[in-house]
C-alpha cells in the first residue's frame, strides 16, 4: 500500500528520490516505468484546473475535505483518507470501524498548497480496508464555517463510475505535489497481504505516487470531482505481499505490475450518507462493508 509516512522519518527522507518504498500502505512509493505515449487525444478535451484547495495533510498521509452531492453548508464537514492511515493503525481484514471518537487534526491547504488553517475531527464516521481502503472523519467545523474562515470549499464526490482513459490528477496534501496521468483500467480484485479490494483503479505509469500520498483524492480533470482515493502500488515486483499488490481477474488469473499504482473508487460512498452527512449503511444502494455485528 502507499504506506503512511511516520512523522520524523518523512522529514528525514523528504526530497530523496529514494523515498520510493520507504513507507507503505497509503500509496507506497513505487518505482515506475516510463509512461507510454498514449491517450494523447484526451488532452484535446476541456479540463478543469486542479489545485490543492480543499486537500489536507495528515501526520502520515494525505486527504481531502469532501462533500456529498446532497451535503448542505451547515453539515459537519467530512475529511476523507485511507483506512490504512488511521491514527490507531491499519484495520484488519474484515474489520469495519464506525462512530469511533477521534480528535485528529488536519492541516488544510489553499490552492497553492499553503497552510490555510487546521480543522479537527470529532469522530471516525467510517473506516475499513475491506473491499476498499477508506476513512471518513466527521469534523467539528461545518462547510460554511470552513469557507467563511479560510475561503476553502470542499471537493465533491462523483456519483458515476470512473471511465477508462479519463485524465486524472492525484493531489497529495502531505507532499504538496500533484501527479497527473490517466485511468489505465480496472482490476476486479486487488490483493495485498491480508487485504482484498474490489474494482480498483489502475493508473497509467505516469502517476509515480510514493509513501505519504496515501489518501490523496483522485480528481477527474474533466469534472473536477473526486473519482477515487489513492492507496497503493507494487514496489518490488513481488506477488500479493504487503506493498506489492497483485491483480486477480474474473478467472482467477494473477498478474503483477511492478511500479504501477492504484486507487479505490469512491462513487458509491454518497449512497451511504444521508441528511446531515450522517452515515447510513442500511440506505438503498449502499454497498460499503458493514461491521460484523450488523451484517445479515
Amino acid at each position: 500500500m502507499n504506506r503512511p509516512l511516520v512523522g520524523t522519518l518523512a522529514t528525514a527522507v523528504l526530497g530523496a528520490a529514494a523515498l520510493v518504498g520507504t513507507v507503505g500502505t497509503a500509496h507506497a512509493a513505487p518505482q515506475h516505468r516510463a509512461q507510454q505515449p498514449q491517450q494523447q487525444h484526451l488532452k484535446q478535451h476541456k479540463t478543469k484546473a486542479v489545485d490543492f484547495a480543499g486537500t489536507v495533510a495528515l501526520s502520515n498521509c494525505s486527504g481531502s475535505v469532501v462533500r456529498m452531492p446532497t451535503s448542505q453548508p451547515n453539515d459537519p464537514a467530512l475529511v476523507m483518507s485511507n483506512g490504512h492511515c488511521l491514527e490507531s493503525g491499519m484495520p484488519g481484514a474484515g474489520e469495519v470501524i464506525v462512530d469511533q471518537p477521534s480528535s485528529r487534526s488536519f492541516t488544510l491547504l489553499d490552492k497553492s498548497a499553503g497552510r490555510a488553517g487546521t480543522i479537527k475531527a470529532t469522530k471516525i464516521a467510517y473506516a475499513t480496508m475491506t473491499d476498499t481502503d477508506v476513512s471518513l472523519y466527521e469534523t467539528s467545523s461545518t462547510y460554511a464555517q470552513i469557507e467563511q474562515k479560510y475561503g476553502i470549499k470542499p471537493l465533491e464526490l462523483a456519483t458515476a463510475h470512473p471511465a477508462k482513459g479519463a485524465a486524472i490528477s492525484v493531489v497529495s496534501g502531505y507532499w504538496k505535489k500533484i501527479y497527473s496521468c490517466n485511468v489505465d483500467g480496472f482490476v476486479p480484485t486487488l490483493k495485498e497481504g491480508d487485504w482484498t479490494w474490489k474494482d480498483s483503479v489502475r493508473y497509467t505509469p505516469q502517476c509515480k505516487t510514493i509513501g505519504g500520498t496515501s489518501g490523496s483524492p483522485v480528481i477527474d480533470t474533466a469534472t473536477g470531482k473526486v473519482a477515487a482515493i489513492n492507496n497503493t502500488g507494487n514496489e518490488d515486483g513481488e506477488k500479493c505481499t504487503v506493498n506489492n499488490p497483485c491483480e486477480v481477474d474474473e478467472n482467477g488469473n494473477v498478474t503483477v505490475h511492478q511500479g504501477i499504482n492504484y486507487a479505490q473508487e469512491t462513487y458509491g460512498i454518497p449512497k451511504c450518507f444521508g441528511v446531515g452527512n450522517k452515515l447510513d449503511l442500511s440506505a438503498d444502494g449502499c454497498a460499503l462493508p458493514k461491521p460484523a455485528a450488523t451484517r445479515r
